[in-house]
């Protein structure tokens, strides 16, 4: 060949792999940076014309795709068929208002911008031949109808119900209330402004069960329970007096709801009828650090690993000037206090389903998660979700005589509301003051199973704007939903 046609079709060929390199680079690798710029009006609507994969839970589309033509170009809008029902944890894909939730976190697989080289390479060939790009589809862990159990029965309560799986950390239940219609975040955003439930701000864009961050109350003490077992200065058995107060810092906190003495009794009767002072004088004796350092263990002072946006997650611990704080000196925090879940600890109910679940799991907390596997648009498995060790919390002993302890509380102490014939159920109450007078933080934690095997299911409740106890308010909601998961019924 005459040398310069060589050096022309060597350059020309160079031009064109630089055009494809290009090309696939822009529209590949460098596509969730340019989608995550919200700015960027064009690129958004160009991911439009991406027939997005299906979210799904088993038996059930929990987001799917509504084709419109507009002009030769076919845009490619998302609906969401079970409405409120998976709203915090699906979220919304929109032009107007970017995206939340799974639709967020997920752009890259739902998208299929997350693909192989060679994937990346067909799905270059179909855009160029006019086929439209299809993501990958989401499967989560979903029980949808554990999932309805719990936002009825929160009804127009403002607060939230996580409930797992302990063995493994897959997320069942994950409901938040008030919720919303994501079908009406595109166009009709204004209806959901107006949404109202028995808080101000209603708030219904919040998901509680990860970003509501609430003092604990009494589900701390199992935290509390945990840091004095490991500590081996004190056992189940470990005796105090309770003159019905405790006093710290020279001035009187009273046990909750009641001022009359309990006497004389055991660190397992004081966390059975939830006696302020008995957990109080332990946080005296072993000062907060420690009993920090027991939190971490379960969780505590870390973003909870789930696969929905970091944004969306918040850590729990002490607060101080609205961030999350960890003091230098046991001086710094009134322990007493702390230890049966007040000072300024606040939680999210994901982290004390994690508290549950570990000491239900023998000790061991398992990473939560609520994606089950991602799949390609021709059946294959791109990535499957293996159950991962988070941590040891507690010790297999103590954890068992904590699961002991709490198993009380339900079948005689302050949880009693939920039991369940036929499994064996373990929880803790919680009643949190706000600082308004008559208005708490109710809650409640716990494990179920069938008696003689580790529990199926833990959970927690939690609920905003209270009157009452949590062994009243928020106990039967627990035991509605351990009983839908223990009970299985045909998916709504």
């Amino acid at each position: 060949m005459n040398p310069q046609l060589t050096r022309v079709a060597r350059v020309a060929m160079a031009l064109i792999v630089a055009l494809i390199v290009a090309t696939t680079y822009w529209q590949t690798w460098a596509r969730p940076g340019l989608a995550a710029r919200q700015d960027n009006e064009i690129q958004r609507v160009r991911e439009f014309e991406i027939r997005r994969g299906l979210i799904l839970a088993p038996g059930r589309v929990l987001a799917r795709n509504e084709p419109r033509k507009r002009g030769d170009k076919t845009y490619y809008f998302r609906r969401y068929p079970q409405g409120a029902l998976t709203a915090h944890v699906v979220g919304y894909s929109t032009i107007s208002r970017s995206r939340a939730g799974l639709e967020k976190s997920l752009n890259g697989e739902l998208t299929g911008t997350n693909r192989e080289l060679s994937d990346l390479v067909d799905q270059q060939l179909d855009r160029l031949s006019g086929k439209p790009i299809v993501g990958d589809t989401v499967v989560t862990t979903l029980d949808l109808h554990a999932q309805r159990v719990a936002l009825d029965a929160l009804g127009r309560n403002c607060g939230a119900v996580v409930a797992l799986d302990p063995r493994s950390g897959k997320v069942l239940v994950m409901a938040s209330a008030p919720s919303y219609n994501p079908n009406l975040v595109e166009s009709r955003f204004g209806e959901i402004s107006k949404i109202t439930a028995d808080c101000r701000p209603a708030a219904p864009l919040v998901n509680r069960a990860t970003q509501g961050l609430y003092a604990p109350g009494s589900t701390f003490k199992v935290v509390t329970a945990s840091a004095a077992l490991e500590s081996n200065r004190f056992t189940p058995e470990s005796t105090f007096y309770d003159p019905g107060y405790c006093t710290v810092y020279g001035k009187r906190v009273n046990n909750f709801d009641t001022e009359a003495p309990f006497g004389n009794l055991t660190l397992a009767q004081g966390l059975q009828h939830s006696v302020n002072s008995v957990f109080c004088n332990i946080g005296k004796a072993l000062g907060a650090k420690r009993i920090l350092d027991q939190a971490k263990k379960f969780g505590f002072y870390e973003r909870p690993p789930l696969e929905t946006p970091d944004s969306e997650r918040y850590p729990s611990g002490l607060y101080r000037n609205h961030e999350l704080w960890y003091p230098k000196r046991d001086s710094d925090v009134d322990a007493g206090r702390m230890a049966f879940g007040q000072e300024r600890m606040l939680v999210t109910p994901l982290q004390m389903a994690m508290v549950a679940g570990g000491i239900g799991n023998a000790g061991i907390v398992m990473r939560p998660w609520v994606v089950e596997k991602v799949v390609s648009p021709q059946g294959k498995t791109v990535s499957r979700t293996r159950r991962e060790r988070l941590s040891r919390a507690v010790g297999p002993v103590h954890a068992r005589e904590i699961e002991d302890m709490m198993v009380s509380v339900v079948q005689a102490g302050t949880g009693t509301a939920a039991q369940i014939p036929g499994f064996r159920v373990g929880g803790k109450t919680g009643t949190a003051e706000t600082g308004r007078d008559g208005v708490n933080t109710t809650w409640f934690i716990a494990f179920a199973g069938r008696e003689g095997s580790r529990p199926q299911v833990a959970v927690a409740v939690a609920l905003e704007n209270q009157s009452l106890t949590g062994g009243v308010t928020a106990a039967p909601i627990a035991k509605q939903v351990m009983e839908a998961i223990l009970r299985p019924a045909a998916n709504p």
